[in-house]
């Protein structure tokens, strides 16, 4: 197994890392040549890849890829894997087996804090969320057509060590935010990478939510995080007085409870199936500054 990450940043590496064990060879991207140095420090091979030049070093890491992991943001111009001026992907990976894309639940768009499926209606409210359907799109199509599975995760609000409720805490950012019956879904960064290797390993393709079992309001995960801290926590803030960057009041403008139960029923375990089982974990073993 030879595995590309387009993208080893915070999700990436944790993904890279589940791989490493079965793997021949793992390598990570980065648009930032000071960045390699991390992503080494994790024990992956490491190159720069804006998203639009492929060196020849990177041309021959894909040649001989197996398994890819693709987590860099499509923009304006796409994917930069899909657009029209790109190499066919069977070109570049002629021995590519299998492909996981991630994207996010913000493809959903606002559903009223209704349950939603991989099966409901796309209905994307921002910019970034309509190019995450279109890559989807291209994804599932490319594959389709070469026969290989590609698996779309979609991701709920990522968080794991390093980037948390307590690092906000501790940084004085954490904020108690009341908007009624406003939910999110969220994720541990190691349930992604976990979801990754589970489903390369079966060569699975297909979408999938890769999302905790319990949405719940976001002021709820700072009351038990500041609960485990022993700290007071931070006041409540009325949702209407709030002053919020437009892309954070964009975030509340959706709101919907996302299942995971495909990815259950297709066998998957989570390991931090809930923000609470989490969070004990982060705090209990110290892990939560990363």
């Amino acid at each position: 197994m030879h595995v590309l990450i387009l993208g080893a940043g915070f999700s990436g590496k944790a993904i890279a890392k589940a791989f490493l064990p079965l793997a021949r060879s793992v390598v990570g991207t980065t648009r930032s040549a000071a960045k390699l140095a991390a992503i080494e420090a994790a024990g992956i091979d490491a190159l720069v890849y804006d998203g639009v030049t492929i060196s020849p070093e990177l041309a021959a890491v894909m040649q001989r890829t197996t398994h890819l992991i693709q987590s860099i943001a499509p923009g304006r111009d796409g994917d930069p894997m899909m657009r029209p001026d790109a190499a066919p992907l069977q070109d570049l990976m002629p021995n590519l087996k299998w492909a996981g894309y991630l994207s996010t639940v913000g493809v959903y768009g606002d559903h009223g804090g209704a349950w939603v499926t991989e099966d409901a209606s796309l209905e994307p409210v921002s910019a970034r969320s309509v190019e995450r359907v279109a890559a989807e799109k291209d994804w599932l199509a490319v594959g389709r057509g070469n026969h290989i599975p590609v698996a779309v995760l979609r991701l709920s609000g990522i968080y794991g060590p390093g980037r948390n409720a307590f690092c906000n805490i501790a940084a004085g950012t954490a904020r108690r935010l009341i908007k009624p019956n406003q939910v999110f879904n969220r994720i541990r960064v190691e349930d992604i990478a976990g979801a990754a290797l589970f489903l390369s390993e079966r060569s699975m393709g297909g979408v999938f939510n890769v999302t905790d079992h319990e949405p719940a309001p976001p002021q709820d995960v700072v009351l038990e995080a500041s609960r485990l801290m022993g700290v007071s926590p931070p006041p409540e803030i009325p949702f209407e007085t709030a002053e919020l960057s437009p892309m954070a009041r964009s975030f509340y403008g959706e709101n919907k409870r996302v299942s995971n139960a495909r990815l259950r029923d297709s066998g998957y375990v989570f390991l931090f199936p809930d923000y609470r089982i989490s969070l004990a974990d982060l705090w209990g073993n110290d892990s939560w500054r990363g």
